[in-house]
């Protein structure tokens, strides 16, 4: 699969979707998974997620192991897999076995052979010891209850040197994202992670909504 190629099956694959109309309605489509799927894939979410500067940002290189967790619809996997190359990996990991399946079906769909799904428990992100180069979390982590008891599985999973990439929503009133009150302030999760043996080294401002953040082990 060559990307060119299937960055043109990508865009006939991702049709234009019907839109949560406000950030609760947004969440409440957790419990119609095609309604969500089509929120996810709105073409309207590029303009603020802004995925291809993201994916520049991570300077990513052929043959790197990723997951993404709470992969969703593969809005962010499925981009990851073509920059990872055939010599790469993406774990697609999600607690949602309706997400799971339209992964799947979406893989098959684009030939992503590079790209496994793991359907998890909400506690547990079911990846092998020192399995993966980096783990991408985005608009997730306030989702996470038991924080730190995950943040000791995911120091297992990373390999020496590897990363975790944080995105999500400023704490406050945005016309995107969840509800304020679900919200986790940029400091509070740079804390979190301090306390439990890993280093914010990179932080990216230019998404308008988000805040980015890269941590390594310390």
């Amino acid at each position: 699969m060559t990307a060119s190629c299937a960055w043109i099956v990508i865009a006939s694959v991702l049709a234009p979707a019907q839109t949560a109309q406000t950030q609760h309605e947004m969440h409440r489509l957790h419990g119609d998974p095609k309604a969500y799927i089509a929120a996810l894939e709105d073409p309207k979410r590029d303009g603020y997620q802004k995925p291809h500067d993201v994916l520049r940002a991570l300077d990513l290189k052929q043959g790197e192991v990723i997951a993404d967790i709470g992969a969703g619809s593969g809005y962010f996997s499925f981009r990851l897999a073509m920059h990872v190359g055939d010599t790469g990996r993406i774990y697609a990991v999600d607690i949602s076995p309706d997400m799971i399946l339209h992964l799947n079906r979406r893989a098959r769909e684009l030939g992503a052979s590079n790209v496994v799904t793991l359907l998890v428990p909400p506690d547990d992100p079911l990846l092998p010891d020192r399995s993966v180069d980096r783990l991408f979390i985005t608009d997730t982590w306030h989702h996470i209850d038991h924080q730190e008891a995950y943040l000791g599985k995911l120091r297992k999973a990373l390999k020496p040197g590897g990363q975790v990439v944080i995105i999500d929503f400023h704490k406050k009133d945005l016309p995107v994202g969840p509800p304020a009150e679900m919200k986790i302030a940029k400091e509070d999760v740079i804390r979190r992670f301090g306390q439990n043996g890993f280093a914010l080294v990179k932080e990216h401002t230019f998404l308008p909504y988000q805040y980015f953040l890269v941590f390594s082990l310390q």
